[in-house]
């Protein structure tokens, strides 16, 4: 962000496309735009949109092309069938669970104690310890549990294992949540690799971008469901302004209860009913920041490494039986 922001300085704020451009030829003399680079243009983009907005007293799917309607449906997560129960209850018909330890036996608790009117997702986090195989393995198990979507089940790196996994899995596969820009999801996309892309608001490079990603999908009968595991308040409410305008909307991830500063560092909260959160109609995002509350909860960083004996990125499966059978015994918890 300080980097960037000399680039910004005496600049129309209303030129978003233009800026964004600006910014991103800018990055990549460094080399190729991750993720971390997205989420500075994220942060800028979400800005830009907030001003626009503000300035033309009007909300910001307006400005990208007008609602198609006026709630956007959420998922929270579930990792116990007694936490679904609870979400049930205030609301929810969607929820996901999953991690890499037990996802299949956190499946046929929540299926069983919620019935099959609620719609399920597990997310497997694309564990590069996992093989194609046991992916394939896992997916096909939870085929009898009419998942909503099975998300993540390889390494995002491996494309290819991920068209391994779609072809043979008879379930929705999503992913798309740790890449940036249009041209990190263009061959998830062009593909069919995928049924449902999720980018992340923070870290996909922009409303605009994300909007982007949406039409592409569009044209591949690919649904979109925004990641949202990471964001805080703003961001989220930027994903319901688009949300609220794209054809192939098809759910939004949705923390709660997580922390209690999601609830401090914005105003006013959004509007969630039954599962729903009602888009604003206040200008600009619908929402101000509480810069007081934010001073209260300064960053300690955004890394914090697994608990493991070995720290590697890739590294060989064990207890494969434990996690393949949901009646066995925990085949690990140092990824819950």
């Amino acid at each position: 962000m300080r980097d960037l922001a000399p680039l910004l300085i005496g600049e129309d704020p209303f030129e978003i496309e233009r800026l964004w451009q600006k910014l991103f030829l800018a990055m990549m003399g460094h080399g190729m735009t991750g993720v971390v680079g997205g989420g500075a243009l994220a942060a800028i983009d979400m800005a830009l949109w907030d001003i626009k907005g503000k300035a033309l007293n009007r909300p910001v799917c307006d400005l990208l092309g007008g609602k198609i309607r006026d709630r956007v449906r959420l998922y929270p997560h579930a990792h116990s069938a007694e936490r679904a129960r609870e979400l049930v209850d205030r609301g929810y018909s969607a929820l996901k669970t999953g991690g890499v330890s037990d996802p299949l036996a956190k499946v046929e608790a929540i299926r069983r104690e919620v019935g099959p009117n609620v719609d399920i997702m597990v997310d497997i986090h694309g564990p590069p310890w996992l093989t194609t195989k046991d992916a394939i393995r896992m997916g096909q198990a939870l085929e009898e549990y009419d998942l909503l979507f099975y998300e993540d089940p390889v390494a995002p790196e491996d494309v290819d294992a991920l068209a391994r996994v779609s072809a043979a899995v008879n379930l929705p596969i999503a992913a798309g949540e740790r890449h940036a820009h249009i041209w990190g999801v263009r061959e998830l996309i062009e593909r069919e690799l995928i049924d449902v892309v999720q980018p992340d608001t923070g870290r996909a490079g922009g409303l605009m971008q994300m909007k982007k990603i949406a039409a592409m999908a569009e044209a591949h009968y690919i649904t979109f469901a925004p990641h949202d595991g990471s964001l805080g308040p703003v961001a989220e409410m930027a994903a319901v302004h688009l949300c609220a305008t794209l054809p192939n909307f098809l759910i939004l991830e949705h923390l709660e209860d997580d922390v209690p500063q999601r609830y401090e560092v914005m105003q006013p909260q959004p509007t969630i009913e039954n599962g729903f959160l009602r888009v604003p109609d206040a200008p600009g995002l619908g929402i101000d920041i509480v810069e007081e509350a934010i001073a209260h909860y300064p960053s300690d960083g955004n890394v914090s490494p697994p608990n493991l004996a070995e720290y590697t990125y890739f590294r060989a499966r064990d207890r494969r039986a434990a996690w393949l059978h949901p009646q066995a015994p925990s085949a690990s918890d140092e990824f819950n």
